[in-house]
């Protein structure tokens, strides 16, 4: 049996800080899928296809990691992928809330699926998509947040 987690979330745009976890998950996991949700609540700046691209593109020297749009319930999304773990990040205690409601009620509609939280490292705590969107947009320098591939798209979206 293949030990596999789904690392879900929009990723808009994926950031160092989601890559420091995709790291350190393939090396724990057989195989890791980081599945990127359409999320149009959250009037995303990238589309989904854009944002499976840009993360395909920059986590392609994994060759345990697969990047994969869905659109269904997370839970019918990783039993369907005969995922036993979910992967989260946690940033900061003010994750902690948020995700650890989310945390029981997948366990509730899936009790053979366990969320398994990750911290980032110390020097990606602060980042979040939120934040790097917000100074991209005022014409800021985010290169350091994000791979060469995002921030090309990032200056591109602006126009900048």
């Amino acid at each position: 049996m293949k030990n596999i987690a789904v690392y879900p979330g929009t990723f808009d745009p994926i950031t160092y800080g989601h890559i420091d976890l995709v790291d350190r998950a393939a090396r724990m996991f057989d195989r890791v899928i980081v599945a990127i949700a359409p999320n149009t609540a959250k009037g995303p700046l990238f589309s989904l296809e854009e944002r499976v691209a840009l993360a395909s593109e920059v986590l392609c020297s994994h060759k345990n990691v697969v990047v994969q749009g869905f659109e269904s319930l997370l839970t019918d999304f990783a039993a369907q992928q005969g995922a036993t773990i979910l992967l989260r990040g946690l940033r900061a205690v003010s994750d902690f809330d948020y995700e650890f409601q989310l945390a029981s009620m997948n366990r509730r509609l899936a009790p053979t699926i366990e969320t398994l939280f990750l911290t980032p490292a110390e020097n990606y705590t602060f980042i979040s998509s939120g934040l790097v969107r917000e100074i991209a947009s005022l014409g800021g320098n985010v290169q350091q947040f994000v791979p060469d591939a995002v921030f090309a798209a990032l200056r591109k979206k602006f126009g900048k």
